[in-house]
């Protein structure tokens, strides 16, 4: 485990209601990501 990784869970550890808030962004985040790439925008295929 470097530096940073103990950092960060430290302060993962004295906040922990910041593990709830990253996972909320995480999920937010892959359902976006998941909507763009069902309904691309401006891709025309074919001649």
């Amino acid at each position: 485990m470097s530096m940073t990784d103990s950092k960060f869970t430290q302060y993962l550890s004295d906040n922990p209601r910041m593990i709830g808030a990253l996972f909320t962004m995480l999920l937010f985040l892959s359902t976006t990501g998941t909507a763009a790439a069902k309904h691309p925008i401006g891709i025309i295929s074919g001649p």
